[in-house]
């Protein structure tokens, strides 16, 4: 991550009250593709496949295969746990483990061989697109650096006095709870009267940070498609994202070597946003079949445009030990309550483009599906992650907020490809299957590696109209997480995680 944009991303706390807006982009649309077990098994590389009621959510055009019509239900189980690395300490943590509802839907098909449009199909089917579940957290010493200084940064570059602090919209709530419980105040140094941290005049501090999320985004999408001379496929889908999002955190920073007489014990601040909303996406696709065993694919997704409803409140906790007078608890608390605020904002937001080229090859290519002895399939993708757009849902919002925090997004984030290859041996009524992806790093720098690895495997029965299959998905997620960013030349610190999620899939289906 852009170490220089920490200062355009500070500037942007003063007018609301916190500052992660630009992560909205990431948090909520890197994540892989869903589906059902047998998509998910050969790596989600279905774009040219066709045949498969993921398609929905992927290449629409893939639906004009079916000449029959079929009912999914895909449920599943999510576990997993994170293991990260802050300042040379190592943590684990176990993430949320729980059921899902994966693709599930129905596709109503008829075909006609007499005519040039072979085929068409109809279908509805709803998707967990993403799954917000998971757990952070790390912890070590700090010899580099305090969180408070975050707020002093900001409450000295505000210009707000003291006077005007409480009813001030030119200060966020985290910087308001430390000049309340004299986490930050003004000191004399030798560059003249500043606003510090008290933390800072400790060698180093005690850090840990622990982050839940939870929710998911589950999609409803429309889809036709049509075939003509089964050799050309084209299809549309209209999709609707319905998303749910929350995000506590709790930043634990204390004196390690508990010296009750240096006026810091420690600071606790808790934070807890939720995001809920509905967006409107379209998905167009075509598939070109060659020669009878070669199928290309090529689709693109538009932007998800949401419309975007955000609850946020903190707490701050702070041990100051005896500053004010011997014996005295110091420990003081304050929450958004008492500034009046219960902040909660309403925005849009358009998620990035999506394009995909993917192609295929079915050995034994036949008519009859049940001759042929399986196929190998891949897909690569483009997404535009730095093209997001925040803007003000009501004419009366400040739109230079939005506009500055859109030069963030477009400075921190680019475009990234993913690749998902995967195929399947048909033996009779049975199947097996194994898959791999990777979705590259969205960060136009990053201090790791980041990406998102796949891999998966599973096996498939098809009989007498009926099917059935299992898949096991490996997800490993190679991250940064900044607990706080100070403003250039300071450099920021970060920990190194890496999340480990597995999946188990069944899908059960009819065809009718």
């Amino acid at each position: 991550m852009k170490y220089t944009l920490s200062i355009a991303i500070l500037t942007l706390i003063g007018t609301q009250a916190f500052s992660q807006v630009p992560e909205d982009v990431i948090r909520l649309n890197w994540n892989p593709v869903s589906g059902t077990a047998r998509s998910q098994a050969i790596g989600g590389a279905i774009g040219s496949l066709g045949g498969e009621i993921t398609n929905n959510f992927v290449n629409p055009a893939g639906l004009g295969f079916y000449k029959l019509s079929e009912i999914v239900l895909t449920p599943g189980f999510t576990l997993g746990h994170t293991e990260s690395n802050y300042r040379g300490s190592d943590a684990r943590s176990n993430n949320i483990n729980r059921f899902n509802v994966s693709t599930t839907g129905f596709v109503s098909a008829n075909s006609d061989p007499g005519m040039n449009w072979v085929s068409k199909a109809f279908s509805i089917a709803i998707n967990r697109s993403a799954n917000f579940n998971n757990t952070i957290y790390y912890k070590g010493n700090n010899d580099h650096s305090s969180y408070s200084e975050q707020f002093a940064e900001e409450f000295s570059r505000s210009g707000v006095p003291f006077s005007d602090v409480r009813y001030s919209p030119y200060l966020s709530l985290g910087t308001k709870e430390a000049i309340y419980t004299y986490l930050i105040d003004t000191a004399t140094t030798q560059n003249g009267l500043e606003v510090v941290g008290r933390p800072e005049y400790l060698n180093s501090v005690n850090q840990q940070n622990q982050i839940d999320t939870k929710g998911g985004i589950i999609e409803i999408a429309i889809s036709y498609a049509a075939n003509l001379r089964d050799k050309f496929y084209i299809g549309g889908s209209i999709g609707i994202p319905i998303l749910s999002y929350e995000r506590t955190s709790t930043f634990l920073e204390s004196d390690p070597n508990k010296d009750v007489t240096n006026n810091f014990g420690y600071s606790r601040f808790e934070e807890k946003s939720s995001i809920n909303g509905v967006g409107f996406n379209a998905k167009f696709g075509v598939i070109f079949k060659p020669e009878q065993q070669t199928r290309i694919g090529i689709s693109f997704n538009t932007p998800t445009v949401y419309g975007l409803k955000e609850r946020y409140t903190a707490k701050m906790v702070t041990d100051l030990e005896n500053l004010f007078a011997p014996n005295y608890p110091g420990v003081d608390s304050i929450d958004q309550s008492y500034y009046g605020q219960d902040p909660e904002y309403k925005y849009d937001m358009s998620s990035p483009w999506k394009f995909l080229l993917s192609g295929s090859h079915v050995f034994n290519a036949v008519e009859d599906v049940t001759q042929q002895r399986g196929f190998i399939s891949a897909d690569i993708e483009y997404v535009t992650y730095g093209s997001s757009k925040f803007s003000p849902a009501d004419q009366g919002d400040d739109q230079s907020y939005y506009d500055d925090v859109n030069k963030v997004v477009k400075g921190m984030y680019k475009g990234a490809f993913n690749f998902r290859v995967g195929g399947e041996m048909k033996f009779n009524t049975f199947m097996t299957r194994l898959g791999f992806a990777h979705y590259g790093n969205p960060y136009e720098n990053s201090p790791v590696s980041s990406g998102k690895t796949l891999l998966s495997g599973g096996v498939g029965y098809r009989n007498s109209g009926i099917f059935l299959d299992l898949t096991y998905v490996y997800t490993l997620t190679h991250d940064a997480h900044f607990p706080y960013l100070l403003p250039a030349p300071k450099s920021n610190v970060y920990a190194d995680y890496k999340s480990k999620i597995g999946q188990i899939l069944v899908t059960i289906g009819f065809k009718l």
